[in-house]
Order: C-alpha cells, then structure tokens, then sequence
C-alpha cells in the first residue's frame, strides 16, 4: 500500500462532512488522519519485527521479514525525528538544532517578505500575470448582462437620495457658483463672444436677429398706442391746441414705423450701418483687451450679485426636488435610462477592439504600477502579521499547511528504509 492510497482512504460521507467544517479544523483533522497512519506504520512494523525474530528459527525466510521490519523502524523513528523537529523539541528534549520553526520566527518573518517581493512582486512578474487578463472584455461581458446593468444602476441611484441628503443647500448652492466661475476662469471672453458673432454674420444670422427685435419694437408701439398718446398728450404745453397735439402724436408714431420699415429693407442705409458696426464689434471683441476687461468685469459682478446667489440656490432646489422624487421611487426614470446606458457601453466596448486593447493597456499600466509601487507595504505587512504572532501560533500554522504532507516523509521513509534494509540483508547472505 503506498502512502497516496492510504492518504485517500477516506469515504464520500466523511469528504461531504469535511467540506462544512472551518478551514484549519479540517487541516486538522486531516493532519492528525495522516500521523496516525505514519505512527500506526512504526508500530506495525515493530510488532512484525517482534514476531519475524521470535519465528526466524523456524523458517529462514524470517530473516528477511526482520530484517525489512528493523530497518522500517530505524527509517520511522529517523524521519520522525526529522519531521518533528522542525516545530518542536522531540519527546521536549533540548537537542541541538531542534523546533526550528519556533527559534526562527523572525528571521523566517524577514525571509518570507524577502522571497514575496523579490520573486512575486517585480515589475516583469505582475506584468506577466495581469497580461493574461482580459479587463475590458470581462467588463463587457459582465456588464452586458442586463441583471448585472441593472444591479449596477440600482447601486448608483440609490446612493443619489443619501449623498443629497448628506449636503447642504447653501454649500451645493455655492458649489454651483463656484464652479461656474472656475470654469469661466480661464476662458477668454471677447475672443469667444467674436466667434459666436462671426459664425452667426456668417449666416446673416445677424439681420434675421435685427429684424425679429425690429418686429417687436413695431408690434410693441402698436399695442401701446394708448398709452404713447397719453404720454404725448401729458408732456405738451396745455395752450397747445388738442387738434395739433393729436396731429404731432400721429406724425410722430407715423415717422418712427417708417423708420422701423426703413431699417427692415435690404438696401436701407441703415443696414449698411449696421452690417458695418457688426463687423467692427467682431474685429474690436477679437483683438480689444478694453472690450475683455469689461466683459470679465460685467461677468465678475454678475456672479457676484444677489440677484445670482438667489438664482443659484433656486436652481439647486429645483435640481435636488427633482433628483430626490425621481431616484427615491420604485420606477426611477435616471435608473432606467442608467442602465440603458450601460448596457449600451458594454456593446459598444465588446464590439470595438481597438478600445478594449487601450483600456486593457491603461488597466494593466496602472495596476502593475500600483502594485509595484505598494509591494514594500505589502511585504511589510507580512513581516509584521508574522512578529506579532507568538511562537505557538507560528508554529501551528505552518504545521496546518505543511504538517499532512510532511507525514508522507514519515510513511515513505518507513517503506523505503525496509527496502533497503532487505536489500542489504540479502547482500550479506551472499558474501
């Protein structure tokens, strides 16, 4: 029987028990299965060499026997001897160089951190192993799955409500302030004013603006007619004949429609000035520090102004209402579209190659830099988890992990010593 078969001699009722206990009561369990049957090999051996010198005279053959048996023992006891002395003294006696685990915790602490960093956590391995995963494509597959898009926008949106409700109004309010004036920090003003004016003279986009404004300048006057004619009538001399004031009234609404017909004609004059003044104003707004300054200082006020402050904190009420009704229902319109999005991402990002291999490429980037870059704090917590165990933790541990296999040391030992003792018992009957 080999040590293997012996190791797995267990039955499917006891490996479905096993799998419900916790992971060191089964090393333990398993370790002290494997040093009974490596013990329970010694003493085997003992009762057949015992008995194969009691019957050696009888048959010859016995020898053999015994002589397999003796030399089992001596392979038994000297691996027994070995295995144990790595984690205590055996049978307690202060030999030399005995429980060598528990008299070099801290150097096997320091040699553990040594071996980690230098052969796991370089650069070339890291690389290697994360050069094997496939992030983006994970990703998408994951995410492709609408339970998963689902989950994902659920989390996302149900985290809306909380971080609203942890801000205050005046802060996000001023938030809002901020942020606009940080982004308009840095933008120059009269230039952008100039191409927005230039895209839209361009176009002759400017007329059609002109001529709107001048329909409402003409529909205003013609609604408020009333009301011109009483201010007409409450500013003239009051020697002023009625008839001649009403006279200067019509005259005067008559002359400023055709005014307002006249600048509405294509060839009118006052289109050519007005074409002429669009062009300087794109010319100056490009060029003027003058027209910058003024525009930053209106912006600059403006932002400032109460009036703004009170708009600001209006438009984050608005904003937080409708954030709050729609992520805290069962049906939220965000989530849904979330989650639409999402699982349009991962569609778009499984079909495109190209982008999978950059994102794979910046993931692995920055997670071997990461690692690498943090492997002193990795190693240095190993070192330090193992000093702050005592010896008796140490030592358990590593017998937990390692102790099972190193029966099979003692099991092998016990067979092959036998062998080479009836090996060797055979040589000396031939010579």
């Amino acid at each position: 029987m080999t040590a293997n078969t012996a190791a797995s001699s267990s039955s499917p009722a006891a490996g479905v028990a096993e799998a419900f206990l916790p992971r060191e009561s089964l090393q333990a369990q398993r370790l002290t299965r494997m040093r009974r049957i490596a013990t329970g090999l010694l003493v085997l051996m003992a009762a057949v060499f015992v008995g194969a010198r009691l019957l050696e005279h009888t048959r010859p053959g016995f020898g053999f026997v015994a002589a397999f048996a003796e030399a089992a023992m001596v392979g038994a006891i000297a691996d027994w001897f070995a295995v144990t002395a790595l984690f205590r003294r055996p049978l307690g006696l202060p030999i030399p160089h005995t429980a060598i685990i528990p008299a070099n915790k801290d150097r096997i602490g320091e040699n553990l951190g040594s071996f980690i960093e230098q052969n796991f956590m370089n650069v070339d391995v890291v690389r290697a192993e994360l050069d094997r995963i496939d992030f983006a494509g994970a990703a998408a597959l994951w995410l492709g799955r609408p339970e998963n898009a689902r989950a994902v926008a659920l989390q996302l949106t149900s985290a809306v409500p909380v971080l609203l409700r942890m801000t205050e109004d005046k802060d996000a309010a001023g938030v809002l302030r901020d942020a606009l004036a940080g982004a308009l920090k840095d933008v120059k003003l009269a230039p952008l004013l100039s191409k927005l004016l230039g895209v839209l003279a361009a176009g002759r986009q400017h007329h059609v603006l002109l001529e709107k404004l001048l329909t409402l300048v003409s529909e205003a006057l013609e609604r408020h007619r009333p009301y011109i004619r009483q201010k007409v009538h409450e500013n003239s001399p009051r020697w002023l004949p009625k008839a001649i004031d009403e006279k200067f009234y019509a005259r005067l609404m008559a002359g400023v429609q055709a005014t307002l017909a006249d600048i509405q004609g294509e060839d009118s004059e006052w289109r050519g000035r007005f074409q002429a003044a669009t062009e300087d104003l794109i010319a100056n707004l490009a060029t003027s520090d003058e027209y910058e300054q003024k525009l930053r200082a209106l912006l600059d006020g403006s932002l400032g102004h109460p009036l703004f402050r009170s708009y600001a904190a209006q438009v984050w009420d608005d904003v937080r209402a409708r954030l709050l009704a729609d992520t805290s229902g069962p049906a939220s319109r965000i989530g849904a579209h979330l989650e639409q999005a999402l699982l349009a991402l991962a569609a778009a990002l499984g079909r495109n190659a190209s982008v999978q291999d950059k994102l794979n490429a910046w993931v692995r980037g920055f997670a071997a830099e990461t690692i690498v870059a943090r492997r002193a704090l990795i190693v240095d917590l190993v070192r330090r988890v193992i000093h702050s165990w005592d010896t008796d933790t140490l030592t358990r541990k590593i017998e937990l992990h390692v102790g099972r296999d190193l029966q099979y040391i003692r099991i092998n030992g016990t067979l092959v010593g036998g062998l080479v003792g009836l090996v060797l018992h055979t040589i000396s009957l031939a010579f």
